[in-house]
């Protein structure tokens, strides 16, 4: 990461012709010439092109984020055809290649897709571009009718005349392709919207209902070969020795080969290579992990976490408060490592040539997996094509910043070519692959300490995070930590919104071999937990209610108070519920967006959870599509809900005890609240939707089981029987 780069609106705004067939329309960073054609047609001149219009009406729009079931396929193209004033039903969407052109505009010389981004990194990039395509279309009317171009207006993709003359984008589009850009875009009044702020039908999901939808794993090629890898049962482990012989006389399969992350059996089909790689016979050097075990790492991130931390955010003193508190209250809380488990398991295809290489990849971070896999085979990025697929789930786990699975399956290849095979090979992963693969959303503990003063205000607080760091390592570090700081794992507890007068919260970022990185909501899905669950045990300890000790705290923040005043005013907060139930709520800010939710929760005899209903208020800035805000924030109440019930990944001997969803279980359809969901109508800045609604659910659920029980839930998954009657 270079950071942002800055320009002036003019040169923000380039266009290029494209010869015979349309208009197609590029906003660039970058300068103009870069290897991108996006689907344009074979000798057209189409640099950095995020918008092609076709003589046939049709308006393509280049998505340079990954479609992962978030909705960008459509609200992307939604902030273009908004500004182009297109006719929706002609919109069609390709997924953009490896080009500077379609670089984030937040992160620097990188394509990719995460931290709730698309829409607020895209927003006036996308917006510019469908403006300066109307502005020219325009122009191109005007001219064919000899009018002043202020005459004319776009509409539903035409242009009309001022006498009523109509032309349609694909009438115009070779006119408009000779003219020149517009010195200055105007968008239009925001006030007049078509597309944003409604709802709209997703423009994937047709595909994906019939099955037309290509996916990663569903990727063919001529003669592909399937491909599955045996890697050390600990990480860090190594291949010491191997005897391939059993799975070489196995029907189908192709060659066995030692590879940089383990054993690769190829063969003609997945079931061939999964059978071949059970036949094989490997002896392991464990390596300095075997003995690790989660119960002694816990010991001794508790034993860390009683020494001084790195300070990443100090205000007053704390501890000088918290020694003359009138009442003083800690707390320590847990939470586990965490698999994505992502519906489509990891998986590469790669068709490795002499002097080419192409891939076939559901992945969230294009150029880093591009650059990854041309350096293992040997070649020059520009000889590397990567074709985005759609993604079965992401998570984060397909923006991996090590390029894990895309270099394994580099890796593969580049061997299966030595060994005089040059066939496409899909590398694939089980899901016992996946579960145990690591890449975790890291194990956390936190020591959390508070102090009252006689009134039974909240004068001090003190919070020691313990676990590993995501970035270290990796090509963000530089960017994302500061004084020895992983801004990942303090975010939403060092930048707390509570007006607290003394704060002080400290990190330690131990370095083990478990291999860990971003999770849906990153280090929110873990401050979040602790701070909305102590803040719960804040109230109780000065007899307050826990609604109106928060909404006396946030009194400086009115979007944290505004989404807290909306979920607990639709809940029915302080109302009678049914016999059994009670309410727990919590607040939290990530992303740019503010979320609040409060459930509704019973607990039987037997320590089970009931999870009956979820009220939740954002506050996301513009809206795009509130449908797929509805979508995302349900999405992540599940996702969110299925972690602090059942998620949980340990280890034993340094092994990974979980292997499937039958010990790494999904919340079941029985097991889904109702979910209700209020959009603050808001004209901030765009906030992300992907990941806000993750944090809260999980203190909103413990602290309704504390109203139902008295019982304090301190460490995740909630345990059964810890609630037993």
């Amino acid at each position: 990461m270079n950071g942002v780069i800055n320009m002036s609106r003019r040169d923000f705004i380039k266009t290029g012709a494209i010869l015979g067939g349309g208009l197609v329309l590029g906003i660039s960073l970058h300068p103009i010439g870069s290897d991108s054609e996006a689907g344009v047609k074979p000798g057209a001149f189409a640099p950095n092109a995020f918008i092609r219009i076709g003589t046939d009406d049709s308006v393509t729009i280049i998505v340079n984020k990954s479609e992962m079931g978030q909705g960008v396929y459509t609200s992307l193209p939604m902030l273009v055809a908004e500004e182009l004033e297109a006719d929706w039903s002609r919109i069609r969407v390709e997924p953009a290649p490896v080009d500077h052109a379609y670089d984030h505009t937040q992160w620097g010389p990188i394509q990719g897709t995460g931290g709730s981004s698309s829409v607020r990194s895209e927003w006036d990039r996308l917006s510019k571009a469908g403006a300066a395509a109307r502005m020219m279309l325009i122009d191109a009317a005007a001219a064919t009718w000899k009018v002043n171009a202020d005459r004319c207006i776009a509409q539903k993709g035409a242009v009309i005349g001022p006498a009523g003359q109509r032309l349609s984008f694909g009438q115009l589009a070779e006119k408009a392709a000779a003219l020149q850009p517009p010195k200055e875009v105007v968008l239009k009044k925001a006030s007049r919207p078509d597309f944003l702020g409604k709802p709209v039908r997703r423009l994937d999901t047709p595909d994906k209902v019939n099955g037309k939808a290509v996916f990663g794993i569903d990727s063919k090629a001529p003669e592909i070969l399937a491909a599955v890898v045996a890697r050390p049962p600990v990480f860090g482990g190594k291949m010491k020795t191997f005897d391939a012989d059993k799975a070489k006389k196995m029907r189908g399969v192709k060659a066995v080969l030692p590879v940089a992350t383990g054993v690769a059996v190829i063969a003609d089909d997945f079931w061939s290579a999964d059978q071949g790689r059970e036949a094989l016979k490997i002896v392991w050097d464990e390596g300095t992990l075997a003995s690790l075990e989660t119960q002694k790492q816990l010991s001794d991130y508790a034993e860390m976490a009683k020494k001084p931390g790195n300070a990443a955010m100090k205000k007053g003193d704390a501890e000088a408060s918290l020694k003359n508190a009138a009442k003083t209250i800690n707390a320590e809380y847990a939470v586990p490592y965490l698999a994505h488990a992502t519906m489509e398991t990891l998986n590469c295809l790669i068709d490795l040539r002499a002097d080419s290489c192409e891939l076939w990849v559901p992945t969230q971070f294009q150029t880093l997996d591009r650059n990854a896999a041309a350096k293992i085979v040997g070649l020059k990025p520009e000889q590397v094509k990567l074709n985005t697929t759609y993604l079965g789930g992401g998570f984060g786990r397909k923006a991996n910043p090590h390029n894990d699975f895309v270099s394994e399956a580099a890796y593969v290849a580049k061997a299966a070519r030595d060994a005089g095979i040059q066939r496409p090979i899909k590398v694939i992963w089980t899901r016992e692959d996946d579960t145990r693969g690591g890449y975790y959303r890291p194990l956390w503990y936190d020591n959390v300490s508070a102090g009252l003063d006689k009134e039974g205000r909240l004068v001090a607080w003190h919070h020691t995070i313990v676990g590993q760091s995501i970035i270290a390592g990796t090509p963000f570090e530089k960017a994302l930590a500061k004084n020895g700081i992983d801004e990942t794992s303090v975010e939403g507890a060092a930048d707390t919104p509570y007006a607290i007068p003394n704060i002080l919260v400290e990190l330690h970022s131990p370095k083990l071999g478990v291999p860990v990185q971003w999770w849906r909501s990153v280090g929110h899905s873990h401050t979040a937990f602790v701070v909305e669950s102590f803040i719960d045990e804040v109230a109780n300890a000065a007899r307050r209610d826990p609604y109106d000790l928060r909404a006396d705290l946030l009194k400086e923040h009115p979007r944290n108070l505004g989404v807290l005043k909306l979920a607990a005013d639709k809940a029915g907060w302080g109302k009678p519920l049914p016999a059994g139930r009670r309410l727990g709520i919590a607040v939290h800010e990530s992303f740019g967006s503010y979320v609040a939710q409060v459930a509704e929760v019973s607990v039987d005899s037997k320590g089970r959870v009931k999870v009956h209903k979820v009220v939740c208020a954002v506050d996301c800035g513009k809206i795009v599509n509130p449908d797929t805000i509805i979508a995302q924030m349900e999405s992540g109440i599940v996702f969110g809900l299925t972690a602090a019930l059942y998620g949980e990944i340990t280890l034993k001997q340094g092994r990974v005890e979980q292997s499937n969803f039958h010990d790494y279980p999904m919340l079941r359809i029985n097991e889904m609240p109702v979910v209700e969901v209020y959009i603050v109508d808001s004209k901030d800045a765009p906030g992300g939707i992907g990941e806000p609604g993750v944090p809260p659910i999980a203190p909103a659920v413990c602290n309704a089981i504390f109203a139902a029980t008295g019982k304090r839930i301190r460490s995740l998954p909630i345990r059964a029987d810890l609630l037993k009657a």
